[in-house]
């Protein structure tokens, strides 16, 4: 006899793709007015599981049940006629159409024939009033920044009567403000009687939210444990092995100074900005969002102008607003949004790897393809890039192994000074882990590292000095011993910030 309080049931599901089983005897179920959490690290199965309850796929074996009665999901009318919404991290939203327009997409209201807009809008904004955002169902969605558009797309879910709401990484793009927003959704649809199915690679929002976990690793699901559970527990889960230690620091004598960035300004953005990374460090920036970390990184690469101050290598001064003259000087930047601007998805691995190097390698307009082919096979071996080959498409690859193919141009280039803006977000603890020995391996080898993260944990785990910016401008510099969560925030949050050139940043 079924568990009346049981939505769904999945049971022994197994799926293959050519030469890859992504599912093998997965078992998984949800409650009414429950928030399980599906956990795993990017490739487990996790997103195949997803797309077998949106109808995107059909299992090879195995079952899905739901409300107790078996029930095949042959495309997205089915899903939707079970009342299964998913809301994947890439939103499906038309930007030309309004808001109401999504979300009654193929659904509109008519009235003798013609769509009821007025009808239409004002049950938008009945949705849009139930998850607590303030929007017109008349703008249109190309206007909305990302918190709004993921509450757009929670309006549209609830407007197919969804009993069942998956939500793939939903707080991977969103401030912690933004996070604490959605999470009161969610904790009201929960009390609504939905069951809520969310993926997330943030441990620390597990226990905040969820009710329940389960573990999905190799296309297995490897245990079902109380949201509760201790983070190191997960993590071992997941990863199949005990992580004794999260950020895998090895702190080192520092060398001389490879980059010095002094009085660096950009007027109304970003203002007097001075510091130095020395060979062999780990230099991280703190700061809340808006505080002009990035825009920092980006002038001192080149990409972007900045109207007074200098940035040199090794003493010599490097160009700005000149990203070839600061490669040729030996810095690299690893973007924030890696997919956008550190990698050509529909290229292989082994042309994104090359890229960096393509000039320097071509002599008489000839590349020399074995050799680049060479540099790029040693390289994606060292990073240990999962793939089929260096002829797969890199849009194909899991996000972990992205940022390995981003990282590892720039370390075909024998790059002096690495630049990371948010080395390691949207990725799972296990690719972390891999990325930070990563970090290591390049300061031993005595490059330098400047590392800009949100992820405070990250920050004070392996950096060995951190600067912190507030409004545009140096507030302070901690070393490794005096960093605290406490001490970073009291900085970041500081607005007597001194005005003078760089005098923010207490001496080395």
């Amino acid at each position: 006899m079924s568990d009346p309080e049981e939505l769904l049931r999945i049971e022994g599901i197994r799926k293959s793709f050519p030469g890859v089983v992504a599912l093998d005897g997965v078992d998984f179920e949800l409650r009414r007015g429950e928030v399980h959490v599906l956990l795993g690290e990017n490739g487990a199965g996790k997103s195949t599981l997803i797309k077998m309850l949106s109808g995107a796929y059909r299992p090879d074996a195995g079952r899905i049940l739901v409300d107790g009665e078996e029930t095949r999901i042959q495309g997205a009318q089915d899903s939707e006629r079970l009342g299964i919404a998913t809301i994947y991290q890439e939103f499906n939203l038309v930007p030309d159409l309004t808001v109401a327009e999504n979300i009654f997409l193929g659904r509109q209201p008519r009235r003798y024939g013609m769509i009821d807009r007025k009808r239409m809008e004002a049950e938008a904004a009945a949705l849009l009033e139930r998850v607590g955002v303030n929007v017109s169902p008349r703008a249109r969605v190309r206007e909305l920044g990302i918190a709004r558009l993921q509450m757009v797309e929670i309006a549209k879910a609830l407007s197919l009567n969804a009993r069942v709401l998956i939500m793939d990484e939903p707080t991977a793009v969103l401030t912690s403000e933004e996070v604490e927003k959605l999470f009161a959704i969610v904790r009201g649809l929960r009390e609504d009687g939905v069951g809520i199915v969310f993926i997330t690679h943030h441990l620390e929002e597990i226990a905040a939210l969820g009710d329940r976990v389960t573990v999905i690793r190799d296309g297995k699901s490897v245990g079902q444990v109380p949201a509760n559970t201790p983070e190191d527990e997960l993590v071992r889960l997941m990863v199949g092995r005990s992580i004794e230690q999260q950020y895998p620091r090895e702190r080192a004598e520092a060398g001389d100074a490879l980059l010095r960035v002094e009085g660096l300004t950009r007027d109304g953005v970003f203002h007097g900005v001075s510091f130095e990374v020395r060979a062999g460090e780990v230099v991280g920036i703190a700061g809340l969002v808006g505080a002009g970390r990035t825009e920092v990184a980006r002038a001192v690469f080149g990409a972007d102008p900045y109207d007074r101050g200098s940035v040199s290598v090794a003493g010599a001064e490097v160009r700005g607003s000149d990203v070839g003259a600061a490669m040729a000087a030996g810095i690299g930047l690893v973007p924030e949004d890696r997919k956008g601007q550190g990698l050509v998805l529909d290229a292989s691995v082994e042309e994104n790897l090359g890229l960096v190097t393509l000039r320097a390698a071509t002599k008489g307009g000839l590349v020399d393809l074995r050799g680049q082919r060479a540099a790029a096979a040693k390289v994606a071996e060292q990073l240990g890039v999962r793939m089929a080959g260096l002829g797969q498409h890199v849009r194909t690859l899991s996000g972990g192994n992205q940022q390995k193919v981003v990282i590892g141009k720039w370390l075909l280039a024998n790059t002096k000074v690495l630049i990371l803006d948010e080395p390691t977000r949207g990725i799972d603890v296990g690719a972390k882990v891999e990325i930070y020995q990563l970090i290591n391996e390049l300061t031993a080898a005595g490059a330098a590292v400047l590392m800009i993260s949100s992820d405070l944990p990250e920050v004070l785990g392996m950096s060995d000095r951190v600067l912190v910016m507030a409004q545009g401008r140096i507030a302070g510099e901690l070393t490794a011993a005096e960093a605290t969560q406490d001490s970073v925030m009291a900085l970041a949050v500081s607005t007597n910030i001194n005005s003078g050139e760089g005098e923010g940043s207490r001496g080395h």
